[in-house]
């Protein structure tokens, strides 16, 4: 699909473009992204893709008059010094942005993001039920994960303003820059942004660990450091929410574990194993009716068998727990994800194909619940004037049923397997402490009978030992009394 020219276009009476007017034409057109490159027209995104504003060319002082007018005196000395900078920049009555400036070919260039004073709810995002259950967690550790502008920020924004709506509690984030703006309600707020408010991640995280947080969000786990004091916050009963470049559950573990040397990676599968709660991984693909993109959606949460193959370090076998999951947990794959998108008719075959990170699998989930789609080009909908193909699909939803059923109940009964070993451990640890008591108070029994056994041998020798004097006093006198 080839760019097309945006209108109106964009003119400014001093001859000059201003930043927020293009802000402003950004927000109206609902784009995600601003360009800003020497010798080409402001570039906005839409729909995922880059379409040129209808403008004439940026000349590069244009771009530098732009930037500088939002910086402060530290922003530009920290531009010039490390070539780079991130920041945010609020319109008023209109919208946040996230920038980024940067140099290329020695003139500068810049990136906004467009982020909403309104935080959208789980629902308007279009994401599954489930999500909300991990905002009533009381401690562990959430992932949200996936490429660059697929909705991280916004599904965790999402997430925590659920949060703030519901819970008593203290939310302290942490971010470079802040971009979504969180009021009190029935939780209070402490948005920190590094550079402004704290000189790092580290440094934020230790400090906020003295602030009687509840809930802590973690802009982005970056390195070892912060990765290792965001266990420790999960560790000691906070729910910590933070996000990860990766594109699925299984790539998520890896990486925490890639970023640790390989003497401790032991050590920290042990405490994933007990801290993660949820990994939620996200791209966004494209509508059917191209009426923009949709989230496609994997969730893995934590159950028994999911902690025990994180601290075994068996991280292939993960999504394969997480589709045999979907009743009992209500996990879901990537794949199964784009099934129920295709299902709906929400995206198309060929979407699905080229979105899935596995399309042979996908292909074979498809033939299962609908035999006839790769002969019918993709096609889902029956033919208006065949009931067979309704009664088809009314079989293959019955056997998916089944199917679900059976998993469940496979479920059912592994949990209470895995209860009734607890149980036999926790009685046959009953067991052991009474036979220990036992065996304790007959060690009693016997120092005592020891004891007086020792008393009474003594006693007696030395009742044997008068005795044999008596004898030979006796004697004595026998014998003297014949010698006379």
């Amino acid at each position: 699909m080839q760019p097309v020219a945006i209108q109106p276009r964009v003119e400014s009476t001093s001859g000059m473009i201003h930043l927020d007017q293009l802000l402003r034409l950004m927000t109206d057109k609902e784009a995600s992204d601003l360009h800003l490159r020497p010798m080409r027209p402001p570039l906005l995104r839409v729909n995922g893709r880059l379409m040129p504003v209808d403008a004439d060319p940026l000349q590069p002082d244009e771009i530098e008059s732009m930037i500088h007018g939002i910086l402060n005196s530290v922003q530009k000395d920290q531009l010039v010094k490390e070539m780079a900078l991130d920041l945010g920049y609020g319109v008023s009555g209109l919208a946040r942005f996230r920038g980024n400036i940067f140099l290329q070919r020695g003139t500068l260039a810049a990136v906004f993001r467009r982020v909403p004073y309104e935080t959208k709810t789980l629902d308007e995002l279009g994401l599954p039920d489930v999500l909300e259950e991990l905002t009533h967690l009381r401690m562990g550790l959430v992932l949200v994960t996936g490429p660059t502008g697929c909705g991280k920020s916004t599904t965790l924004a999402s997430l925590l303003k659920y949060v703030t709506a519901s819970r008593p509690v203290h939310v302290v984030t942490i971010e470079d820059p802040i971009e979504f703006l969180f009021a009190d309600e029935v939780a209070t707020v402490s948005q920190r942004e590094v550079g402004t408010d704290t000189p790092g991640f580290k440094a934020a995280l230790r400090n906020a660990m003295r602030q009687d947080p509840d809930v802590i969000m973690v802009g982005e786990m970056r390195d070892s450091e912060t990765v290792a004091t965001v266990i420790s916050a999960a560790e000691t009963g906070h729910l910590v929410f933070s996000t990860l470049h990766t594109n699925s559950a299984t790539q998520s573990v890896d990486r925490i574990l890639d970023t640790f040397p390989g003497d401790q990676q032991r050590q920290v599968r042990v405490q994933l194993a007990q801290v993660l709660k949820g990994v939620v991984s996200m791209k966004l693909v494209d509508r059917a009716d191209g009426d923009g993109l949709v989230p496609a959606i994997e969730v893995m949460r934590a159950s028994p068998r999911i902690s025990e193959l994180i601290e075994k370090g068996e991280t292939e076998p993960l999504i394969e727990e997480v589709e045999s999951s979907v009743s009992y947990y209500r996990m879901q794959s990537m794949n199964q994800s784009l099934l129920a998108l295709l299902a709906h008719s929400t995206i198309t075959y060929a979407e699905a194909m080229s979105q899935s990170p596995d399309p042979e699998d996908l292909s074979l989930k498809l033939r299962k619940m609908f035999p006839s789609i790769e002969e019918r080009g993709g096609d889902m909908s029956p033919s208006t004037a065949d009931f067979s193909q309704i009664l088809e699909l009314q079989q293959f939803k019955k056997l998916y049923e089944e199917q679900e059923e059976k998993h469940k109940v496979r479920l059912s009964e592994r949990d209470e397997a895995v209860n009734g070993l607890e149980q036999s451990l926790a009685d046959r640890n009953e067991e052991v402490t009474v036979v220990r008591s036992q065996v304790q108070e007959l060690t009693e029994q016997q120092q005592q009978l020891r004891s007086e056994y020792n008393r009474l041998r003594q006693e007696a020798q030395e009742k044997i030992d008068k005795l044999s004097g008596r004898i030979k006093e006796l004697n004595q006198r026998i014998m003297d009394s014949n010698g006379k």
